[in-house]
């Protein structure tokens, strides 16, 4: 957990690390019912064409009335497998967690490496065969976000990071250069009045930074000559009165917002990665247009196939992600696994583009540099998203 030093944590995060600690044990609990959540959710957006339940008898369809002949009511659509024993309600609950008939095997294989068939084949219209996009999207976004929370360090406290190595160091420089601007002012005729004046100033925020580190390691200030820059909570006194635009809305929600990140980072920190998890699936709205606009002028393509080429292709870049974390959890070393997956994925939406719309090589690599542009623009305005639902939240 990471927050700048000159900002003053206050002793309301001391109360909060506990809390913070218990939502990260929560957050492990919660993920194992994400995992089947997801699945559930998926499987729930997936239709069942295609596949096979046992009986083969005509009767009539206990659901409509109707004369069923086959597996499954030609009107309504209901299973002919009817159960009411406990077993086969678990069952239902593993059929639907852990596995997608034989579509997920004719599906990522084409979506790792034939990403631009598997879109043109879905939109004209094989869907009983592959895993729909949306349902793959859903599955990848839940997967993330609970295998995220088994990670190491996912529940660090503001205490272990401030009680860690690196903030150890960084109390001992600043005690340091405390101690020679205070030699240097004790010095006469060395300094003017000008110098005094700035040699003073810089040592008071070097004591309100130390201060910060020691109001969570002992629940006090270190240094009393600086407590006139530190207000009842802990926070360091801004000089300036925050933002002032002009419009007072704003103003107020922007600067209740850099007062909340203040006092409460962990709690923060903590809505944006819910929020970018709850409101994942935004990703899609805000690339579809980008979409249209690298592919215009290529012939007999709608919005629809637009989101189907995009849906996948952020289902498949989830994956790659999740596999990125889990290698580098496993102790792989990140400077060859994430080029390498970087690489990849430029790859991967090079061969999208080309074959999900026909195009030549050379028109495939000039929309590409568009489309990277584009993802760019999109994560921005997706994080900009997540910001405002952090101030307003």
């Amino acid at each position: 957990m990471h927050f700048s030093i000159g900002t003053c944590p206050s002793p309301a995060m001391l109360k909060t690390a506990q809390g913070r600690e218990n939502i990260a044990m929560g957050d492990e609990i919660d993920a194992i019912g994400t995992m089947a959540e997801g699945a559930l959710v998926a499987r729930a957006v997936e239709d069942k064409a295609g596949e096979k339940a046992s009986g083969h008898d005509s009767a009539a369809c206990l659901n409509c009335g109707e004369i069923r002949s086959g597996n499954y009511c030609g009107s309504c659509g209901q299973s002919a497998h009817i159960h009411r024993s406990i077993g086969a309600f678990w069952h239902d609950i593993l059929h639907g967690v852990l596995h997608f008939e034989g579509k997920f095997w004719r599906t990522m294989p084409m979506l790792a490496w034939k990403p631009g068939e598997l879109t043109r084949r879905y939109i004209h219209g094989e869907r009983a065969r592959f895993i729909s996009p949306m349902s793959l999207f859903l599955f990848a976004i839940f997967m993330m976000f609970a295998i995220f929370s088994f990670m190491p360090g996912s529940g660090d406290s503001i205490e272990d990071y401030m009680n860690s190595e690196e903030i150890t160091k960084t109390a001992e420089k600043l005690d340091q250069q405390i101690a020679e601007g205070i030699d240097r002012l004790e010095a006469s005729g060395e300094l003017s009045a000008k110098e005094r004046e700035i040699l003073e100033e810089q040592i008071d925020d070097w004591k309100t930074e130390s201060n910060g580190i020691s109001y969570v390691r002992t629940g006090k200030p270190k240094y009393a000559g600086s407590e006139s820059k530190i207000d009842a909570d802990g926070l360091k006194i801004s000089t300036g009165n925050g933002l002032d635009s002009g419009w007072t809305a704003l103003d107020d929600t922007v600067n209740k917002f850099v007062k909340k990140t203040q006092t409460n980072p962990d709690l923060i920190l903590y809505k944006l990665k819910s929020n970018g998890y709850k409101f994942a699936w935004l990703l899609i709205p805000l690339s579809i247009p980008f979409v249209w606009l690298v592919t215009i002028g290529v012939r007999g393509h709608r919005f629809y196939d637009h989101a189907v080429f995009t849906t996948y292709s952020l289902a498949f870049m989830s994956l790659v992600f999740i596999a990125v974390v889990l290698l580098g959890g496993l102790g792989v070393e990140t400077g060859l696994i994430i080029p390498l997956a970087l690489g990849y994925a430029l790859f991967h939406l090079y061969r999208q583009l080309r074959h999900a719309y026909a195009l030549t090589r050379i028109g495939a690599l000039i929309r590409l540099i568009f489309l990277l542009a584009s993802i760019v623009i999109a994560l921005v305005l997706f994080a900009l998203i997540l910001l405002v639902l952090g101030m307003l939240s």
